[in-house]
């Protein structure tokens, strides 16, 4: 969990910001599900990214109760994306793909099952 809020901080507040104020709209890149979106495709869906990344950062860091399920399941999306990504780009590589979603997968896993974890906020 220490890596993955780490991960979500530099998303958070050093590669989206330049991702968004400072990259060239014909340079973005964004990837949902596995699918690339380019141009302005992209530019659109980054704000998207960076409130997920942020409130990812927020949970892990005050280890918020509503972090379970929502954490497994964006990394199971991710998971789903590392699946999907070379069937779409780069089919003479679909090994790398499934050892990559079998990772993320695996981490989904953990991180379901870590219900324990995430403690709802003490009864006042």
């Amino acid at each position: 969990m220490t890596g993955l809020l780490l991960f979500c901080a530099y998303m958070t507040f050093i590669y989206m910001p330049f991702d968004l104020f400072y990259k060239p709209v014909a340079e973005d890149e964004e990837i949902w599900f596995g699918i690339t979106l380019h141009g302005w495709a992209a530019k659109a869906t980054e704000p998207l990214h960076w409130a997920i990344y942020g409130a990812v950062f927020y949970g892990f860091l005050k280890m918020k109760h509503w972090m379970h399920p929502w954490a497994a399941l964006y990394v199971a999306q991710v998971a789903i994306a590392m699946f999907v990504f070379p069937i779409v780009n780069d089919p003479g590589n679909l090994g790398s793909g499934l050892i990559a979603g079998t990772v993320f997968m695996l981490l989904g896993i953990a991180l379901f099952n870590a219900k324990d974890e995430w403690r709802p906020p003490p009864a006042s």
